[in-house]
């Protein structure tokens, strides 16, 4: 009989991966499904704004990349930690690491801490 944990962590893995797809190819409704009610965002330029404010400030159309590798991917009880490399639409890439708090199998919260370019 599987664990528990490794259940859950293969639906959060899921969703983490999920999340960075839809984000690519512009699917806010996909993303708005992981989300809690509450859910808020932060990075250097957000202070924990709501999901309204996310998708507003965050989703711009078209989508600002064209690719975002995942890199690292470490789950631990309710976080995830993900490192990725963006590739913009001008050929040129940066380096990102955020944290995402799960409620459940939803998402609660990403906080999202700037890297350099790569």
């Amino acid at each position: 009989m599987a664990d528990m944990t490794d259940e859950t962590d293969t639906r959060r893995e899921k969703t983490v991966r999920a999340l960075y797809a839809a984000y690519i190819d512009g699917r806010k409704d996909i993303v708005a499904a992981m989300l809690t009610e509450d859910f808020t965002f932060s990075s250097p330029r957000d202070d924990h704004i709501d999901r309204d404010a996310y998708f507003a400030r965050c989703w711009p159309t078209p989508p600002p990349f064209t690719r975002m590798e995942i890199e690292y991917l470490g789950l631990s009880g309710d976080e995830a930690v993900v490192r990725y490399r963006a590739v913009k639409h001008d050929g040129g890439a940066f380096r990102n690491i955020e944290t995402l708090r799960f409620r459940d199998d939803r998402l609660a919260a990403v906080e999202v801490y700037f890297g350099r370019e790569a």
